[in-house]
């Protein structure tokens, strides 16, 4: 996953595809959000569960630990490892959805540039991402050190000849399961590791290599080229 995606739908739109009947914490807006080329480091909304409340909150896209100061905040952890690594110990047992619409991936097709990819579910739902992150937390709000990673996993089918990874995507009710507190850190690593939505139901085609710049936010950026 080559860390760009679009969240233009309105929050409510994400949680209705999660269908959890819990009550909102939503500080993110009822407006779509309208971002069509969100790139890393930048607020990205997420949606966890803090008892029985469901948040819906921008958290910064990259974590790392405290004590990496020397290194680039990762955006993404690879399923393989995440659950019994040391970098991201802290966060493995904060779990959380990101709610997207699309992500892009350049290939490699023999030009001067690499053509980038559009990459959506074929029935046009929302992609639920697996994430854990430094959360904000409901009483005391954003921490200094807050931020996410997305869990990737190996690709497959034909998605391979777009990237070799992809992020790992839960159908609803495994979506729920997993920001679910109550669900032991063992089921969770499974879940992530074997039961990832199958490559089948996602469909691709290039965009306009405008997507590049992420200056370029207009919604042009996930038309087919």
């Amino acid at each position: 996953m080559c860390g760009r995606l679009s969240q233009y739908r309105g929050i409510h739109d994400f949680v209705a595809a999660l269908s959890m009947p819990n009550a909102l914490a939503n500080s993110v807006g009822d407006q779509p959000i309208e971002r069509y080329n969100v790139a890393p480091t930048t607020q990205v909304v997420l949606l966890h569960l803090q008892g029985d409340v469901l948040h819906a909150d921008a958290v910064r896209w990259g974590w790392r630990p405290h004590w990496a100061k020397d290194r680039a905040a990762p955006i993404n952890a690879r399923v393989e490892k995440v659950a019994h690594g040391p970098f991201f110990r802290a966060i493995w047992p904060h779990r959380a959805i990101t709610p997207i619409d699309n992500w892009f991936e350049w290939v490699d097709e023999g030009g001067p540039k690499k053509q980038p990819y559009l990459i959506r579910r074929r029935d046009g739902a929302p992609i639920l991402c697996a994430a854990i992150g430094q959360l904000p937390d409901a009483d005391e709000g954003p921490g200094e050190h807050g931020g996410f990673v997305i869990i990737t996993a190996d690709s497959a089918g034909g998605m391979v000849d777009i990237h070799d990874r992809r992020p790992v995507v839960l159908a609803p009710d495994l979506a729920r399961e997993w920001i679910d507190p109550e669900t032991p850190k063992e089921r969770a690593k499974q879940m992530v590791l074997h039961q990832g939505e199958p490559a089948k139901i996602f469909e691709w085609f290039m965009v306009d290599p405008a997507i590049g710049n992420v200056r370029n936010q207009g919604r042009n950026v996930i038309l087919p080229c």
